[in-house]
């Protein structure tokens, strides 16, 4: 499949496979045979035919940036400037760089999306140009219905999560000097080939993004784009409706941190809308249920969470691995991964009177990353500077916060052990949970309505 690398100016080789580029063929005598555009050559297509055949699949300034950028190819390097309409040479090697090609490649079509002119663009331009990039994924997958149960509406909060996404790809964005674009008085900066490039090779999601955008736009090369892993199938057992605090965008950017084995499928486990505000409920839920994805909404909109490698269980003793981080969503998207410095990643107790009841990850007794207090819907983040388990700051808008939301996602396909686990009773696994229930006064209103399992 490799070919000789392609720059501007130099012969040009189509990295396509023959039945890709047979594909891409016939695509291109589609456009340059669009009847709506009378005047142009058979060998070359408009922005118009363009516009006609991908309809209202993206957003008319990505369809613009994409034909654009198809027509400063140059590949004679003898071109005065864009060319008025698409060559097939121009078209072929543009798909090509964008689809097949390295981060040279595909930095050098970036570079031609965002600016007609040679040399460096400056920081504002390519903002603009990835906010136009993950909004065209969002309207590209809602239009061909291929959200896989997800929302690409846009979730309430301070921020559009389409602006938050994009200045998190854009943060990673190093100039010259390896400095990051982080706030906006970086925006006159000038990011050259070099700059983009780099970008490029370190950030994943460009490049894949571009390919969503493309392949989904335009229905071309379909099979060899492979949505599950970018947008997990989301499956929710209750039969009536359900908002997540998630919309598409954040759980792309959650997911493409997770092991590859269990980012095709996030499963429901617990969510304080459907199950109530209840610790006991959140336990009898999450627990041993293989790992899952916890997140929550603070009363000032902030959305935050963790992602738990392992089962929960109910024991004074931390659990967990390396594989746990935590992230914020609202108002900015970031991961937060363990430094070493402790074992502190994951903590589920109740019922002990000498040691902190709660949900826990990072940091330690009372001084947690994240802390969900067994008087659910109180919580903490408490990080001065940062937590020593994850390196994370606060993540609530107020050190100690109160939420009314907050959903558990188990995440991957669940073992038979853990399907089997699961559907114990927090109650059956923790009898001591049982004595607390029942010194409380309170009745087990499952007892009788079922048999226990037996013990494994």
């Amino acid at each position: 499949m490799g070919n000789s690398r392609s720059r501007v100016g130099q012969s040009f080789c189509s990295q396509f496979l023959p039945e890709e580029q047979a594909e891409i063929d016939r695509l291109f005598d589609a456009l340059s045979s669009d009847k709506n555009s009378p005047n142009v050559s058979s060998k070359s297509f408009s922005l118009k035919a363009l516009q006609n055949h991908v309809g209202e699949a993206l957003p008319p300034e990505m369809v613009t940036r994409l034909y654009d950028g198809m027509r400063r190819v140059d590949l004679t390097g003898k071109a005065k400037g864009p060319s008025e309409n698409v060559s097939q040479e121009q078209f072929t090697a543009s798909m090509s760089h964008l689809l097949k090609g390295n981060s040279e490649e595909k930095s050098l079509m970036i570079m031609k999306m965002i600016s007609a002119t040679e040399g460096p663009v400056k920081a504002r331009e390519v903002q603009k140009f990835t906010e136009d990039l993950v909004g065209s994924v969002v309207h590209v997958l809602s239009h061909r219905q291929e959200l896989r149960g997800w929302t690409g509406k846009e979730a309430p909060g301070p921020a559009p999560r389409v602006q938050v996404l994009a200045a998190q790809l854009l943060s990673e964005v190093k100039l010259q000097d390896g400095k990051r674009l982080l706030g906006p008085q970086w925006l006159d900066y000038d990011c050259d080939r070099a700059v983009i490039e780099d970008w490029v090779f370190r950030v994943p999601h460009v490049a894949i993004f571009l390919s969503v955008v493309i392949c989904k736009g335009f229905l071309v090369l379909c099979s060899s784009l492979d949505l599950t892993t970018l947008v997990p199938e989301r499956q929710v057992d209750q039969g009536r409706g359900f908002e997540s605090i998630l919309d598409v965008l954040s759980v792309m950017y959650i997911n493409a941190q997770l092991p590859r084995e269990q980012r095709h499928r996030w499963r429901l486990l617990f969510s304080s809308e459907l199950h109530g505000h209840s610790f006991s409920q959140l336990c009898g839920h999450i627990t041993h249920r293989g790992p899952c994805v916890a997140v929550l909404e603070d009363h000032d909109k902030h959305v935050f969470g963790g992602f738990a490698s392992c089962s929960w269980e109910v024991k004074p003793q931390f659990q967990g691995d390396n594989r746990c981080f935590l992230f914020s969503i609202c108002p900015s998207m970031a991961v937060y991964t363990h430094t070493g410095y402790n074992d502190h990643y994951m903590y589920l107790n109740h019922g002990q009177q000498t040691i902190p009841n709660g949900l826990g990850m990072g940091g330690q007794h009372n001084y947690f990353g994240l802390w969900v207090d067994v008087d659910f819907g109180k919580g903490h983040s408490r990080a001065k500077p940062t937590c020593t388990t994850y390196n994370s700051p606060q993540l609530s808008a107020q050190e100690n916060f109160q939420f009314d939301k907050m959903e558990v996602w188990a995440v991957g396909d669940p073992s038979e052990e853990q399907l089997a686990k699961g559907n114990k009773s927090i109650l059956d696994a923790d009898p001591e949970a049982q004595a607390l229930l029942e010194i409380s006064g309170h009745s087990r209103h499952s007892e009788g309505l079922r048999e226990v399992p037996d013990d494994e």
